[in-house]
Parts: structure tokens; sequence; C-alpha cells
């Protein structure tokens, strides 16, 4: 007689540790009675069950690819590591360890304790608010007191603001509260200067540039060989020119009518760019943008022109928006502008998580 097997039904559970996202309970797999039962011929595969362990073993790679990537760290630009938060009406707080620097204090996390030079942009909470806590905290480690730059219309605020966190808490707030204008140069180390420039906001606002100090060789010695100029350097002649070389620019909340500033060349020529693109999609305009004091993505495209930096961190997105929502925008960029713009998405909610 011949053997015609019986089809069945039986349950093949996923493989606990692959934890998908998306995967159900089990997966219902029909197998033939001989192949599931029977002990007197091979046990052959389950049709379907390699395809579907491949299935799985793919999604999820690809979901611990997208997990990492969400909860990655900080980011190296040109160099330069930049950590920090930055989501619009919320908080903003770059840090920027290779300056002992930070860029706004919405919020304090514990890597800008560390750092002795804070520069606030502008008045607003998501980008001062933190600062008592600032200085509570060095305080409370037994650190220098640090250099806080702000704008000169906000500075006798800012020190009415401490004093009465001093009454209330009854702690000291030690700190060298500068008031720097545009256009004025702080030294920050002997190879580091800091200069405020005009940004554009709802209320008066900055941004800053940090150039290093380099030694460049004056044009009239340009032609001599290298023995003429080691022995005019050794007489005595100063033969080099002290150069300004901006190396990254922060621009806090504004709209694109900084770019278009002659003024501000040098933000948009520093190594790194640091500025906001606070709205994405058609949902809201750029009429809206400028009326808040902001910037849509599609003016970083239309200006794209006149971007000269080597990378540019975009910052301060809407808190309506998901990681995917920002990676997918900034995928639209230009080649010219995407090959070079890095999305500063610490803090914002994903599919992933």
């Amino acid at each position: 007689m011949a053997f015609s097997p019986t089809l069945y039904t039986t349950t093949i559970t996923p493989v606990p540790s692959l934890s998908l996202p998306h995967a159900s309970p089990s997966l219902s797999v029909s197998v033939p009675y001989s192949t599931a039962h029977s002990c007197t011929r091979p046990r052959a595969t389950p049709p379907g069950y390699l395809s579907v362990i491949h299935r799985a073993v793919v999604e999820e790679e690809e979901y611990r690819k997208a997990r990492a990537e969400v909860n990655r760290k900080g980011t190296e630009l040109e160099g330069l590591s930049v950590e920090g938060f930055s989501i619009g009406g919320m908080e903003t707080c770059i840090v920027l360890p290779t300056f002992n620097s930070v860029f706004d204090m919405g919020r304090c996390p514990s890597r800008a304790v560390h750092q002795d030079f804070l520069f606030i942009t502008h008045a607003h909470l998501d980008h001062i608010g933190s600062l008592p806590m600032y200085l509570a905290t060095r305080g409370l480690y037994s650190l220098k007191p640090p250099t806080v730059f702000v704008p000169p219309c906000i500075k006798k605020d800012v020190e009415r603001l401490l004093e009465v966190h001093r009454t209330m808490s009854n702690v000291e707030l030690n700190v060298d509260l500068i008031a720097l204008d545009v256009g004025e140069t702080y030294e920050i180390r002997n190879d580091l200067v800091a200069r405020p420039f005009k940004t554009h906001h709802v209320i008066p606002s900055q941004g800053y540039v940090i150039y290093s100090l380099r030694k460049k060789l004056k044009k009239k010695y340009a032609h001599l060989s290298g023995s003429q100029i080691k022995k005019l350097k050794n007489s005595g002649v100063e033969i080099t020119d002290m150069i300004l070389v901006p190396e990254v620019a922060f621009t806090g909340d504004t709209t694109s009518d900084f770019i278009l500033d002659p003024r501000n060349s040098d933000a948009l020529r520093a190594k790194v760019l640091i500025t906001e693109a606070t709205f994405l999609d058609e949902e809201i305009d750029v009429e809206h943008a400028k009326k808040h004091g902001h910037m849509h993505i599609s003016e970083i495209m239309e200006h794209a022109k006149w971007f000269r930096n080597e990378a540019i961190l975009l910052t301060h997105f809407s808190s309506r928006y998901t990681v995917e929502d920002i990676r997918q925008a900034v995928s639209k960029l230009q080649s010219s502008l995407s090959c070079k713009v890095v999305p500063l998405t610490e803090g914002f909610r994903s599919a992933y998580t």
C-alpha cells in the first residue's frame, strides 16, 4: 500500500533570546505527520522553518543596530567631541570637552559640570534654566568658579536670579559672570579666543565662535628659502602673523536671517557649525518658524551655498518629531549638505525604544 502522509499543525515558538519587537507569541507551520513523528525516517527540517528563523535573525540584527544608534552618546565631528541635549522648548546644553566649554544650560548633565566656560545665548529657560544647578554642583564638587558669558542686556537679571537662589538655598553660587558683546573678544586660553555674533530670536540673543590662534608666515617673507627665514628668526625678527581660525560656532535659537548677515561669515566657515532646525515638516511652514524666532530645515536647504563648514550639527528639533522623522528629513538635504550634516537626536523618542 502506498504511504500517504497526513498533515498536522505543530507550533514552533520563536527563540527567546531574539526578543523581536513585533514577533507573534508563536508561529504555526504545517508539517507532515510522517516527518514530525516517524522514528524510522531521517528527521527533515519543517517546511518554512529556516526561512522563519532567517527572517527573525535579520529583524533582530536590524533592531539591535537601530537601538545602538538611538542610544549612542555624543558624536565626533572633524575631530571635535560633542555631547549634550537639544530639544526645542525643553532643554539645550551642548558640551565641548575639547575646549572645556558648554553652550547654554537648559539642562545640567554631569559632563557639563566639569567644563569651566559656559556661553549663554539668550534668557529662555530651556537655555539658561539650569544655570543655578550648574554653579551649585560645581561648588559641591569644590571646583573653581566657572566663567559664564551672557549677552550684556541680561547680565543684571542673571545676577538677580542668582541672588534669589543664594537666598533660598543658602549656597554661595560662585561665578565669574561676564557680559560679552557682539564683536568683543575673550581669551579662553593662550591658544583659544571666543567672540559673540548676532543672531535673530524673539528676545535678545547672540551666538558664539571659538577660534584657535595660529601663526602664519608673513607674506613679505614667503619668497625666502628656509635657511633665510631661519636666519631672520634667529636675529630676532618677527616673521609670523597671528591669525584667528574659526573652529566651532554655536547659534542657539535663531531665524535664518543670521545666515545672510555678512558679519557672521566666520560662523559659516567655522570647521563645525552647531545650529538649529526646529521644524522639519510641511505642517509647520517657514513663516511660522520665523514668527517664533526659529528655522525650518527647508531654509537650510535654500541657503546651502553659504555653508562652508566642514560639519554641521543640527539641533533644537521640536519634540513633536521622532528620531526617525529627524533622520528622514536630514536624508532629503541636497548632497552638498547631507554629506556633512549630523542631527543631534539624543533624548528624542524612537520606534526602537
